[in-house]
């Protein structure tokens, strides 16, 4: 479902509930001049250097628009003004939608509201209270679901584990058939197939009770990519083309890496990821006008001893606190990468990694932050204890995204002059009433004194997390489609795997 009006703001907050879909924008890593810079060589590239495109379909559709086709090279060269055209014809707005009670999991992608989550894909996991890694599995798929949903600062599920014990063909429905069943939260994910693609939405119109329904409220969106520098892969342009035309929203977003597949410049970064970044968009839009698009981003910077893509670099965050701006200029919804780490545990490291990038990012305004929840090692491992550890993360980066807010009922004058000098609040009405909104009450954190902490066997941090992932892990497994429907999909869906839908 997409809308062309502005994100809503919800200032009022019930005690209890997670903070999702804030207005960021406090931190601005470029300035206006920089943005129409940014823009002003992007559409130089677009021009002059253009971008290789091997599929021959998405080349007929840029030739038809306007485009200039280098059938030789397969390269493609744009007109500033037909890239602006096509851009302009994007959604501002589009919603993820979960499948909560009165749109509790939703999310409005778009202007400078924040929502966190995890992402993906690692190929190995990291069990509760372990520091070694093993081959990642489709039961992981499953059990993370599970754990995203007990979680309540992490707002949505993007498949974060591929299930290294199916084989290429029968992935995509699995890996979405498998989130379906144990979390209500909005899935999202990289697809590997055109079967694969149509599968999955035919699983998901499933669940919605019909097509119209599941394109009204979409709980499912999907990931395709571009390779850096400037060039569309024929198999990935297939994927873009085919969610495109299936009317479910897409993300084409670019990984430019500094050093390597882009200058080594912050800034020449960003205009490799924004031309690759609009490429998505634009092919999306000439396949299906109108169609829910994301602009994206996962640029990072390479470890310039072995060339090694790095994930836990502040540089990672600027580059895609900045690219928020870029997309905010592009009046565009916005997924950004942030929150991992290039720890191999879950340590000190671990911890200021992800927290300064979170935290980066967010204040930015990014829409749809990735990444945010569960990964160490470069993102080649997904960690359980690191779930609950980026939860208590996200609760913190939300509160300081929500800001302060001045009002007279925040200012408490009256309250300050009832109190008098020498005055205390302890047994205010005005306390009693806001205690529970206006301060984070982590879940993870210790705060009590050394002696009770002594007393309850002196936890650190991982040791908590890993209590707290085995809690929930320990609990019942519970479907959360109807019978009916996990009936209907182990009938009707091929290759799905029987056992996901107990």
């Amino acid at each position: 479902m997409i809308t062309k009006t502005k994100a809503r703001i919800n200032p009022e907050r019930k005690s209890g509930m997670a903070r999702r879909g804030l207005e960021g924008g406090q931190y601005k890593a470029l300035t206006q001049k920089d943005i129409e810079e940014i823009h002003a060589t992007s559409l130089r590239v677009f021009s002059d250097v253009g971008v290789q495109v091997n599929s021959r379909e998405a080349r007929e559709l840029f030739k038809q628009a306007g485009a200039s086709v280098d059938e030789s090279r397969n390269v493609v060269t744009f007109p500033g003004e037909l890239v602006m055209d096509i851009i302009n014809g994007a959604p501002s707005i589009v919603h993820l939608c979960g499948r909560g009670e009165e749109g509790e999991f939703d999310c409005e992608i778009g202007g400078t509201r924040v929502y966190m989550g995890t992402g993906g894909t690692a190929l190995n996991v990291q069990d509760p209270g372990s520091t070694e890694s093993r081959p990642s599995e489709l039961k992981d798929v499953m059990n993370m679901a599970r754990v995203v949903e007990a979680l309540e600062n992490i707002h949505f599920y993007m498949l974060n584990v591929y299930p290294n014990d199916l084989t290429g063909e029968n992935v995509d429905v699995n890996r979405f058939g498998a989130a379906f069943n144990r979390t209500r939260k909005h899935v999202m994910g990289g697809v590997y197939t055109v079967e694969g693609v149509r599968n999955v939405i035919r699983m998901a119109e499933m669940i919605a009770g019909s097509p119209e329904n599941l394109r009204k409220r979409p709980f499912v969106s999907m990931v395709t990519c571009l390779v850096s520098p400037f060039k569309m892969d024929d198999h990935y342009s297939a994927l873009t083309m085919e969610v495109a035309r299936q009317g479910i929203p897409v993300v084409v977003p670019s990984e430019p890496l500094c050093g390597a597949t882009a200058p080594i410049t912050l800034a020449g970064n960003l205009v490799i990821q924004n031309v690759d970044s609009l490429s998505g968009i634009m092919l999306a839009q000439l396949t299906n006008p109108g169609t829910p698009t994301i602009y994206g981003c996962i640029s990072s910077i390479t470890d310039l001893g072995d060339m090694k893509y790095l994930s836990g670099a502040v540089e990672m965050g600027m580059m895609n606190a900045a690219a928020a701006q870029m997309a905010q200029f592009y009046d565009l919804p916005y997924y950004a990468t942030a929150g991992m780490t290039d720890s191999k545990v879950n340590d000190a490291q671990a911890g200021y990694e992800s927290g300064i990038g979170s935290l980066m990012v967010a204040l930015s305004g990014a829409n749809f932050i990735h990444d945010a929840a569960g990964f160490i090692e470069f993102c080649m491992t997904a960690s359980y204890d690191k779930l609950v550890i980026d939860n208590e993360i996200i609760g913190m980066v939300m509160r300081a995204v929500e800001g302060i807010t001045v009002d007279d009922v925040s200012l408490a004058y009256e309250e300050i002059k009832k109190a008098g000098p020498g005055g205390h609040f302890v047994s205010s009405r005005h306390t009693r009433r806001y205690m529970h909104t206006e301060q984070y009450r982590p879940q993870l954190s210790d705060r009590v004194t050394r002696d009770k902490w002594k007393a309850a066997g002196a936890k650190d941090a991982r040791e908590r997390a890993a209590e707290k992932a085995k809690e929930i892990l320990s609990r019942p497994l519970q479907s959360i489609l109807p019978e009916e429907v996990r009936t209907r999909i182990k009938k009707e869906i091929p290759d799905i795997r029987p056992d996901i839908m107990d």
